[in-house]
């Protein structure tokens, strides 16, 4: 069985050599505090900046944003169903009218 066996490869645990986590602690506590007192202003939280991070990520959604098509209409989409159930139509009971 030693020849089927695949041993999986080490996982990467890189450590910082250069930082000092309790000084980046007592920071976040600093701004927090700051903030609750009103002396820096508050974090804005607004869902376009979400949403302009997933586009940023995605090279599709990139590419079809710089090149400015559009996804289908719902006009089209909705001419296209009637005309396939028009055929379907005509499949199931061969006739042309309705």
């Amino acid at each position: 069985m030693g020849m089927f066996s695949m041993r999986k490869p080490r996982a990467y645990h890189h450590e910082y050599i250069y930082v000092d986590e309790r000084k980046e602690k007592l920071q976040k506590i600093e701004e927090s505090a700051k903030r609750d007192l009103g002396m820096l202003p508050p974090k804005e939280f607004s869902p376009e900046d979400i949403r302009g991070k997933f586009i940023e990520g995605t090279t599709y959604l990139k590419r079809r944003k710089e090149s400015g098509r559009k996804p289908l209409a719902y006009g089209t989409i909705f001419v296209a169903i009637a005309v396939l159930l028009y055929i379907l139509h005509y499949l199931i009971t061969g006739e042309f009218t309705f």
